[in-house]
């Protein structure tokens, strides 16, 4: 199957992913034609060659209206916050605009026919959805991704989502590096997304907020359940919204699998360290996932409403579940019940333990380990009159499956006022 592997050895920003990702497609300067058509109010998108260590990649440069954002230009918008300092912290990427994140509001005037200012989730959404030409598919990842970070926002400062305001998240030249990303994967299409334990770097950062530890509050959260190191070199490596496009587009975190290469992609940092400071993507064909070995822990209950197993139904799969199911059981005083089984990879087990424990009323979990058959499985989205359908597709064993989407197939009936079996004819 066709599988991205992400070498995060120096952690990740956007633009480090985006420069990795372009090097793997067909034609580099096409696709950034595309990009500079995506209709990201004022910002156009260049790229360039770079060294590090020896090695050659691509730089990804983002103009706002003509100049690239970096800390002069932020001092400049947003001085009546009074950081002109703030920007001096410690950051491999020299991406500021990708880390400080603020509870104030700050207005920007993106000179896009009006003037906006662009700081809370519904203003991104806005830009998102509004102003910029991106299947629907990639307006749903872009928001995704800024959710992500969002939440963490939110947790680090202690107040509602709807309350948090970002700052250089929330200019066009992030809104960018996030999109790129999405729409690179988007074209791309990988099977399965792989990436390497994340260097997060060590030391401290300077911010709006005072001298933070890296990693950085925000990036720590994103980052929760995902394998990270700190290391030697004193620098923030991964930003936080480097961690939120790994955290939502990566499959799992390890060792590179098995894999012809085919392709490799260097999206490289603007800091210069002793090890090449740049994210690596590698693209090539793995084995099909035709044999692998899941565990399954199970628990029986009797005294659980329906309600209270749904929605910790719910909570397992949003803790990494591969399946979870229910099966009606008798059990001792002649008392019916209900017997909850979850699938899961190893790497799974011990968390979906205690959301089990925590979200059920049983006392005890059972583990077995179970040898599994899977189909090669892959999805595409298709662009209909009725909109964009994702279409999954299996394989392996002599046999072939496509198989429609339900949430969207649901989404267009209802917008159409149409049937599923009406939707599927018209769309045949």
């Amino acid at each position: 199957m066709k599988t991205l592997y992400l070498d995060c050895g120096m952690g990740a920003a956007g633009d480090m992913l985006t420069a990795a990702l372009l090097e793997l497609t067909e034609d580099p300067e096409a696709v950034l034609a595309e990009m500079n058509a995506l209709g990201i109010p004022g910002v156009q998108i260049q790229k360039e060659s770079a060294v590090k260590c020896g090695i050659t990649g691509t730089h990804i440069h983002v103009l706002v209206n003509g100049e690239e954002e970096d800390e002069h230009m932020h001092e400049h918008h947003h001085h009546d916050h009074d950081h002109e300092h703030e920007h001096e912290h410690e950051h491999e990427h020299e991406h500021e605009h990708e880390h400080h994140h603020h509870e104030h509001e700050h207005d920007h005037e993106h000179e896009h026919g009006h003037h906006h200012h662009h700081s809370g989730m519904h203003d991104i959404e806005h830009i998102v959805t509004g102003h910029m030409h991106l299947p629907e598919a990639v307006q749903k990842d872009v928001m995704a991704v800024y959710g992500l970070i969002a939440e963490a926002e939110s947790h680090a400062h202690g107040m509602p989502v709807s309350e948090i305001h970002f700052h250089e998240v929330g200019t066009m030249d992030a809104i960018a590096d996030v999109s790129m990303v999405c729409y690179l994967l988007h074209k791309l299409n990988p099977a399965q997304i792989i990436a390497s334990p994340v260097h997060v770097g060590a030391g401290t950062v300077r911010c709006a907020h005072g001298i933070l530890p890296v990693p950085a509050p925000a990036t720590a959260y994103i980052l929760k359940d995902v394998p990270i190191y700190g290391g030697k070199i004193q620098s923030e490596l991964c930003t936080p919204t480097g961690a939120a496009l790994l955290k939502h587009f990566v499959t799992r975190f390890g060792d590179m699998p098995m894999m012809q290469v085919e392709k490799i992609g260097y999206g490289m940092g603007h800091k210069d360290f002793e090890r090449a400071n740049c994210v690596r993507a590698f693209w090539g064909e793995t084995e099909a996932q035709g044999q692998d070995e899941v565990l399954e822990l199970s628990c029986n209950v009797d005294d659980m409403t329906a309600e209270e197993i749904g929605f910790a139904m719910d909570r397992l799969f949003d803790g990494g579940a591969l399946d979870v199911f229910t099966q009606p059981i008798g059990m001792k005083k002649s008392r019916p019940g209900t017997l909850i089984s979850v699938l899961c990879h190893a790497e799974q087990k011990d968390a979906l333990v205690r959301l089990l424990f925590q979200h059920t009323t049983t006392i005890g979990v059972r583990e077995a380990a179970l040898q599994r058959y899977t189909l090669d499985r892959t999805q595409e989205v298709l662009e209909t009159p009725c909109g964009d359908v994702r279409v999954k597709r299996s394989s392996g064993y002599g046999v072939e499956r496509a198989k429609l989407e339900y949430d969207d197939l649901a989404r267009i009936a209802k917008e159409q006022g149409l049937s599923l079996r009406e939707l599927r004819e018209k769309l045949k």
